[in-house]
């Protein structure tokens, strides 16, 4: 193996253009990049001063391109090529009809400006006048327009799929659809080419299986292309003034199309790929549908000889209007046309009406989305892929003498998800302002918008709902106002949607005195797509500013940081600011205004900020926020409040609570308004994380040293699945492995479906190997064909997209068992990831002996650090042969990608150690473990654990009380011979006796192993400030009723330690709080909680145990403080009768002691 060490990151632009010719990887935004290049240094090579020019608007499957086109800036300036962002598509789009006007402008500076418009579907909907007119007047001789459409087939990140073809069409532009990467710098050139030709536009068609894939390319030579006779007709075919709107603009079409067909003929782009010559049956595959046919035909063992023998002629068809000569001349030469491309039938249909009257000898029978039946045969609307079509070659290839082998695993259906674990979806990011920008005050209803915050739609509580086009937010309702009976809405607007084109929606809503508030929704960043800046400038003031100069009623400004307006000037006069704590009420005001309101809720996006803290550490020191898991109940009201994905689930010896992901928090502090007292904000700067004792160069001279494993061997493709969670680094691994193929001189190729990903979803990144870049006809991993799978999160591993992959005695799974929340476990608390099932399920599909599994995240942590798990992983899996590459390529592709290369060199390192030396890793890191005792097991230790605790929590006696009720509950179990209720009891009564009052909650805050804790977690003397909503404060309320909490600053610590010693006051008269509502409550439910339980110990028997089992555990879902608890006890009391009159076998009587009844959860204390 010889490394190709001389390749770095520029080498895709730089390499047979400005460098020697060679092999090159690179995705497909940055191949549409390469061939701005490739046509400056085409046309300097042929003597032409071009300029060049690049505009569109962002949109995935193109929403990187204008990042791309900004990191290599100097390289399109030294090429003379001009990136202008826009607004929106259809302002880029008239950006382009003037780059046209340039060679025929006296003034010019260069012979003519090649150009290149970009956007996704509905931009080109929404662009079709201005396309249109560009391509009436035209393309200059020297210049070319080429229209790169951003087509999501499979509706991967849209609001619906789009084949932007037939409108193309419509306006008159030739169409042509690469193949794959591989074609689209030729295929770029061609079509700049044909539009100098002919003057007309050219669209160029990157759909998410190519554009958003990316694999290794040999470089080409500058391409030339003939330039055919063609007629001009009276009014020429380029740009021309005058030409004013007329007749005469149209007239042109018919000889700019016939000079597109001659240059089409002269210079084929469509590829016979086998020419029998006596053909019976030809198949034409349109664009990426060829790399899909010629899959299905090598899973199916037939070669291209074979089709060739058998007389069946193979077409690679790239344009796709106007309709290829080559198809229609070998149509005429066959018996029966199979067109296989994705979505409606565009070539299709194309070629039926060419044919229709020809000659009956030369009018074939033609199928492709209706069989010869009529009847559906391709789908119109899936995606085309091997396994779907494989079906349809072989019964019409059988009456030719070849038998398709089927593989078995294709014939026999995807494998079922037969299960209901959580799935994960995209969710808002932690400490996101639209965390709290989508709330509704009660009663009230939004509609979604274009952007993140249309992941509010997903959140129930939020009544979020209606779906329109970029711009059109909130007009839908000025159709719907009149007929209903509702009298006001609310309508999300980011400001990237609000500058793009939502301003004229406003402006419409005035206009049509709708009663309606426009949340302009102030992230200034295009999170959605990465985090670029609005094309343009736009401040607060400015949009303020815009929406008064409309006549908009009432503008407020929302902000989490209100004194960013202090100066008098910030905001016109008369415009007022809240914080963003106050959105409730003032929403509830603005909805009763009539007319067009405007609130502007003014936060960073937070992941924006996260990146600018990283670029540019703050000169303060922030406050973080710390949950006392002691102190927490696990009710999640923190959670419901901040909504955020950093307040995470932990498992302890007293059951579930919450803690804070220091590692993704985004310091929002939305969180410490849930209504609990654990909350404690430390202002102080971080200590730096415990790591493994032993250095990091004695850790790579340890892991040099083991034996080298033996990679996995492979004859035509290795298929290399990963998965994980969006925003953890999966795409980056994905791309150091594809580096490391490439520059091992592996042909390889990457396919990352993320879409929504980025927000806390699924991530899937396909990644196939080959010796021969013949045998990498497509970038998607089929059915059945994973040689490995890479999970870094179960949760989506368990998705059909991964599940689908594997096959048993083929496949190998490789799994992290860390747990990473999902958004779904914010709306429900009881949910959990179920890990130990999902594991057992990967297991049972490829057999235990192919699973193997490590807790990647929780090792990074303690040696190298959590963002690095991934890298980590990928080094479990390469020491277990599971990744067919050598270390020195590894490595050189970790130093490519760059970020922190010593940290991924280390981890990578400790993967290794982790897969061959466990026992070394584990006595590095368990000195870092927790030193918590284990959660106890036997009864034995439950009953000891907690009686302990309740000596510390009130005295001997009370613990005694404990003991001996639980003792009871045993003695009547002995005749069953089963504990279970024995169990329950000693869980929930603990529960119950040591609910937290004050003198819990200052014992629990002032308890030097938590103090300690904060110390070891930060440099110096840190400032700490509880966060409580004492009752006895319960005065101050806001207007909705809630408790408000307060902040009290680290004087109190001595406060708590004199009340926690006051504790024996508990229970007694003289105890001050005994009286408050609350207290006498929790002392009610311990007092009803035995008192029941030991008249219904008389009926325990087989048949009411697991009865009395279910009501024992009653208090586990009795959760929280204050309100929120109240509500909890409210919920269980409703469902109390019902499961004591099953116990007692009839109704319970009016009167009745209270007593406590749930809904089984899992076990919570």
């Amino acid at each position: 193996m010889t490394l190709d060490s001389a390749y770095r990151l520029d080498s895709r632009y730089l390499r047979g253009l400005e460098e020697p010719p060679g092999k090159i990887f690179l995705s497909g935004q940055q191949a549409l990049v390469r061939l701005l290049l490739a046509q400056a240094a085409a046309d300097r090579a042929a003597g032409i001063n071009s300029a060049g020019f690049v505009s569109g608007y962002r949109g995935s499957p193109l929403g990187g391109l204008d990042q791309e086109l900004w990191r290599v800036r100097p390289l399109l300036e030294k090429a003379n090529v001009r990136f202008q962002p826009a607004i929106n598509e259809d302002l880029a789009a008239t950006a382009l009809i003037g780059t046209q006007r340039v060679e025929s402008d006296p003034a010019r500076l260069h012979d003519g400006v090649f150009a290149m418009w970009y956007g996704k579907g509905p931009g080109v909907d929404r662009s079709g006048d201005a396309l249109k007119h560009g391509n009436a007047y035209g393309a200059s001789p020297h210049g070319g327009v080429l229209v790169v459409t951003g087509d999501d087939h499979g509706c991967v990140s849209s609001s619906m799929s789009h084949q932007s073809d037939q409108a193309l069409i419509a306006w008159g532009l030739p169409v042509i659809h690469p193949v794959g990467l591989d074609d689209y710098e030729y295929c770029g050139l061609w079509g700049w080419a044909l539009s100098r030709c002919s003057g007309l536009w050219v669209g160029f068609k990157a759909i998410t299986e190519t554009v958003e894939a990316s694999r290794s390319v040999e470089t080409l030579a500058a391409p030339e292309f003939t330039q055919p006779e063609v007629d001009p007709g009276p009014d020429g075919l380029h740009w021309r003034w005058p030409d004013l709107p007329g007749m005469q603009i149209e007239r042109r079409f018919p000889h700019k199309l016939e000079a597109a067909r001659r240059f089409i003929r002269a210079n084929p782009l469509d590829r016979v790929e086998t020419a029998p010559a006596f053909p019976r049956l030809l198949i034409a595959a349109v664009g990426k549908a060829y790399g899909d046919v010629r899959e299905a035909l090598e899973q199916g063992g037939v070669s291209l000889e074979a089709l060739e023998k058998a007389g069946i002629a193979l077409l690679s068809i790239r344009v796709v209007h106007p309709l290829s000569p080559v198809l229609e001349a070998w149509a005429r030469r066959c018996e029966r046309v199979l067109i296989i491309e994705e979505k409606q039938g565009i070539v299709e249909d194309q070629l039926k009406r060419s044919l229709f009257n020809a000659r009956p000898e030369n009018r074939p029978l033609i199928i492709g989305k209706l069989d010869e039946r009529g009847q559906p045969l391709l789908s119109v609307v899936e995606e085309l892929r091997p396994s779907r079509i494989l079906w349809v070659l072989a019964r019409r290839l059988a009456p030719f003498g070849l038998d398709i082998d089927v593989p078995r695993y294709w014939i026999e259906g995807p494998v079922s998800r037969d299960f209901h674990w959580l799935k994960r979806t995209p969710y808002l990011c932690s400490g996101c302002p639209h965390n709290t920008s989508t709330q509704l005050p009660e009663g009230s209803e939004a509609r979604l918008g274009i952007g993140c915050h249309a992941l509010a739609a997903r959140m129930p509580e939020r009544v979020t709902s209606g779906s329109v086009q970029m711009g059109g937010e909130g007009v839908d309702w000025l159709g719907q106002m009149a007929f209903v009976a509702t009298p006001h809405i609310f309508q999300n607007m980011g400001d990237g949607t609000f500058f793009h084109s939502g301003y004229l929606a406003i402006r419409q809503a005035i206009a049509a005195n709708a009663n309606i508030t426009y949340k302009v929704l102030y992230n200034d960043a295009v999170a959605m797509t990465g985090g670029q800046p609005v094309d343009g400038t736009l401040s607060v003031r400015q949009v303020v500013e815009l929406v008064r100069g409309e006549g908009v009623r009432e503008v407020v400004v929302v902000a989490d940081d209100p004194s960013r307006y202090k100066a008098r000037d910030s905001l016109p006069e008369g415009v007022q600011v809240y914080h963003r704590d106050s959105l409730d009420s003032v929403q509830r005001r603005l909805r009763e205004v009539r007319g067009v309101s405007v609130l502007v809720f003014d936060q960073v996006c937070a992941t924006e900020a996260r990146r600018r803290r990283k670029r540019a550490p703050p000169a303060k020191v922030r406050s973080r926020v710390v949950i006392n898991q002691q102190v927490c109940e696990g009710c999640g009201d923190c959670q419901t409040k901040s909504n955020c994905l950093s307040v995470v689930p932990v498992d302890t010896a007293f059951g579930r609570k919450r803690s804070i992901d220091a590692d993704s928090c985004n310091l929002d502090q939305s969180c410490v308004k849930g209504f609990c007292p654990s909350f404690v904000t430390v202002t102080g700067t971080p200590a730096k994380p415990r790591r493994a004792a032993v250095a990091g160069a004695d850790v790579l001279v340890r892991a040099d040293a083991l034996t080298p494993p033996r990679r996995a061997e492979f004859a035509r493709t290795f298929e290399l699945l990963l998965t994980g969670v969006g925003g953890t680094g999966v795409v980056t691994m994905a791309g150091t492995i594809a580096m490391a193929a490439h520059l091992q001189g592996l042909e390889v190729s990457v396919l990352d479906f993320t879409g929504f990903a980025q927000k806390g979803g699924s991530v899937f990144s396909h990644i196939r190997f080959a010796h021969d870049s013949r045998h990498l006809h497509q970038h998607r991993i089929d059915r059945a064909c994973a040689d490995v799978l890479i999970a870094s999160d179960l949760a989506v591993a368990s998705e059909d997209e991964a599940l689908n992959v594997l096959q048993r005695g083929r496949s190998r799974v490789i799994a992290s068992t860390s747990e990473v929340q999902a958004g779904a476990m914010l709306q429900d608390a009881t949910l959990r990831l179920e890990t130990a099932a999902i594991a057992k399920r990967l297991s049972d599909i490829v057999g235990a002996e192919h699973y193997l599994s490590v807790d990647a995240r929780e090792v990074a942590a303690a040696v190298v650090g959590p963002m690095q798990a991934n890298i980590l992983l990928l080094g479990y899996a390469w020491q277990q042969g599971a990744v067919p590459l050598a270390f020195s390529a590894l490595d050189r592709a970790l130093e490519i990608h760059g970020g922190d290369v010593q940290a991924n060199r280390l981890a990578f390192a400790w993967g290794r150690l982790l897969a061959a030396d466990p026992a070394f890793v584990d006595a590095q890191i368990n000195p870092l473990m927790p030193s918590e005792a284990p959660p106890p097991r036997t009864l034995e230790q439950v009953v000891e654990q907690r009686g302990a605790f309740l000596l510390d929590y009130q005295d001997q006696r009370y613990a005694g009380r404990y003991r001996e009720l639980v003792e009871q509950v045993v003695q009547a179990s002995a005749s069953l011979g089963d504990l279970t209720l024995a169990y329950a009891v000693a869980h929930n009564l603990f529960k119950l006796m040591a609910f937290k009052d004050e003198y819990e909650v200052a014992r629990l805050h002032s308890s030097p192993a938590f103090l300690r804790s904060l110390g070891e977690s930060f440099v110096g003397r840190p400032k700490v400030t509880f966060h409580l909503a004492p009752p006895l404060l319960d005065v101050f309320r806001k207007r909705a009723g809630e408790p408000r909490k307060i902040k009290v600053s680290g004087w109190i610590i001595p406060v708590f330690r004199a009340l926690a010693g006051l504790r024996f006051l508990r229970h007694t008269a003289l105890d001050p709080f005994g009286l408050l509502k609350e207290r006498r409550e929790e002392r009610h439910l311990l007092d009803d909680y035995q008192r029941t339980l030991l008249s219904l110990l008389p009926r325990l028997n087989a048949d009411t145990l697991p009865l009395l089992v279910s009501w024992a555990r009653v208090p586990e879902s009795i959760r929280g403080y204050g309100h929120v608890k109240t509500r909890s006890i409210v919920l269980a009391r409703q469902r109390q009768l019902d499961l004591i009159a099953q116990i007692e076998g009839g109704p319970v009587e009016r009167g009745a002691p209270r007593r406590i009844a749930v809904v089984e959860v899992d076990k919570v204390s």
